[in-house]
């Protein structure tokens, strides 16, 4: 960790600037008042700490904000984001920070992420300007890139904003480029969080000898972190049902959440299909058909039905839904049924969830709260998270996992003067002088440089493996959507919509699946007519028997052996499949 400022290092450092004789590039003809540094040297001593920067270079990095913001000083602008700890610390505090030091203020909105996609899809249908940057998810960047209505940043930072570009931003530190980058090499969304979609256990019960005993009388292989999802049932039976209580509680083998609401739908189309074996290899999505059973031909989408090619109501998706519905019934919490996305997260805290198949680690922050269970004394973590386990047609070279990238977002709609402040404020939140304290408070790093930082290694043991993932290739192996998908907005919605009567009874497994792939392939139709998108737009393939196109290579696959034998590993040899 760099060392703070002393009172000697501060007064060398002001004589340079006021004299003109610090050189540091970033510093080059630089008009700052001494208010503003002064706000500068206050908020990188008390809040910007640790960094990978010196002293020194943050001061240098502020500097240049404060020079590039002052044609925009006091205007104010107006972002919005989804509600997760990491922007909810950009808006309290990164916000004040940057209004602080350059005078540009920050209407930093939080709302929930279905919000977000609904206001960002008003300003690209109307033109209006409701606000000037979305922190968007690049789930989107099939649309971004389609679409033509996202500034294209690759552009922009060598075009127009050119001069409100940061020097230090460093695009190769960051880890997710590649997938807030269109088909045709151009960068559309600049990321400011990530989180990823893993494996969750409790790495203290499963050490104990005596569940390890009883689990390997049972089932006959070892308890560990399961491979498959044969294992991962068994577990989640072996808790749910034969131990029933541990330390005086009940205890649950899985958990997960089935209320129907919007969040449904990330439950499924965040790459569960994807980790059953739905699509085809190749990362990061699957060509030609990809976690969402969509086909492309080329760059055209020409559907997502088996009858045209597709998966999505393939005998993989419905043995992926089965097992979700299964599990749900039999070894979650009764509760689960009526729990959303956020209210599901409620529960792993509790201490009575054995492990949870489908957890997203911008979670992490909710149990490194005081009095938490699932911690040792000495502060480290008695949980761990490893690799997703894999359904029975999952093959090497598939999908590993989803990955969430919040990325920041610019319309071409928005005016001139408020996208170069927008810009500002969108590469303030990820500038190296603030981007690893944001991490370490929102635990959604985004560069290289803070997840290899000391402060990184230091925080590992409560981490629970977070650090050890992101240190791996597995960061670039679990993925976003992908750009199969043409307008992510209008079928997102579709899977919570068609899926959420499976859930409660009211259809089956089957028909939902058929259901959803049939409204996929109209609004891919629709989508097409409405003759928004400037490039690689739908062509529905026509449809022809299922049989055609299972029998051919690839996806979508014939019914196969969905009762393979469960497969563990010991943690620290799961942990090795990441490198």
């Amino acid at each position: 960790m760099p060392l703070p400022f002393t009172w000697l290092s501060q007064r060398v450092l002001w004589g340079l600037l006021a004299t003109g004789i610090y050189s540091h590039p970033l510093l080059a003809q630089v008009s700052a008042s001494k208010e503003q540094l002064a706000q500068a040297q206050s908020w990188i001593a008390k809040e910007f700490q640790p960094s990978t920067l010196t002293a020194a270079e943050q001061l240098a990095e502020m500097t240049w904000f404060i020079r590039a913001a002052a044609p925009y000083r006091g205007m104010q602008i107006r972002v919005v984001s989804e509600q997760i700890p990491t922007h909810e610390y950009e808006s309290k505090v990164l916000a004040r920070a940057f209004a602080d030091i350059t005078g540009i203020q920050v209407v930093h909105e939080i709302t929930g992420e279905d919000d977000v996609v609904k206001k960002l899809q008003a300003q690209m249908q109307t033109g209006l300007p409701i606000y000037d940057a979305y922190v968007n998810d690049s789930d989107f960047i099939g649309t971004h890139f389609r679409m033509g209505k996202t500034l294209v940043l690759s552009d922009y930072m060598a075009g127009d904003g050119r001069e409100v570009t940061l020097p230090s931003l460093d695009l190769a530190d960051f880890m997710a480029l590649r997938f807030t980058s269109g088909p045709d090499g151009k960068l559309y969304q600049l990321p400011d969080q990530q989180f990823a979609n893993l494996y969750w256990y409790r790495h203290d019960w499963f050490s104990r000898p005596e569940l390890k005993q009883a689990f390997a009388q049972r089932y006959g292989y070892p308890l560990g972190v399961p491979q498959n999802w044969r294992a991962y049932e068994d577990i989640a039976e072996f808790f749910t049902v034969h131990v029933r209580e541990l330390d005086g509680q009940r205890v649950w083998g899985h958990m997960d959440y089935g209320r129907m609401d919007p969040s449904l739908g990330w439950r499924f189309s965040d790459a569960w299909l994807g980790l059953a074996g739905v699509g085809d290899p190749g990362l990061p999505n699957g060509l030609p058909v990809d976690d969402w059973g969509i086909r492309v031909d080329g760059c055209h989408p020409v559907g997502a039905s088996v009858s045209r090619g597709g998966a999505l109501d393939s005998p993989a998706a419905i043995y992926a839904m089965s097992k979700y519905k299964s599990w749900l019934d039999r070894f979650a919490p009764p509760q689960a049924r009526d729990l959303t996305f956020t209210t599901s997260t409620e529960w792993v805290p509790k201490g009575q969830i054995a492990q949870q198949i489908f957890w997203y680690t911008a979670f992490v922050p909710d149990l490194l709260q005081p009095g938490n269970p699932l911690y040792n004394p000495d502060g480290s973590a008695r949980w761990r998270v490893a690799p997703s386990p894999v359904g029975a047609y999952w093959r090497p070279g598939m999908k590993s996992g989803y990955q969430d990238v919040g990325a920041w977002t610019l319309l071409d709609s928005t005016a001139a003067d408020r996208q170069a402040a927008a810009w500002l404020y969108a590469q303030f939140t990820v500038a190296k002088s603030v981007s690893l304290r944001k991490a370490l408070v929102g635990l959604t790093p985004v560069r290289l440089s803070d997840v290899q930082s000391q402060a990184m290694t230091d925080a590992a043991p409560r981490l629970g493996g977070l650090v050890e993932f992101y240190r791996s290739r597995a960061r670039d192996v679990w993925t976003p959507t992908g750009t199969n998908v043409p307008d992510y907005a209008a079928l997102a919605a579709l899977w919570w919509q068609q899926l959420g009567p499976l859930v409660d009874g009211r259809q089956t497994v089957a028909s939902s699946l058929h259901n959803l792939a049939s409204q996929m392939d109209l609004e891919l139709a629709r989508i097409a007519e409405r003759g928004e998108l400037q490039r690689c737009q739908p062509r529905l393939g026509p449809p022809q028997d299922a049989a055609y196109w299972l029998a051919q290579p690839g996806s979508p696959a014939p019914q196969g052996d969905e009762q393979p034998a469960g497969q563990t590993l010991a943690y620290p040899e799961a942990i090795r499949k990441w490198q």
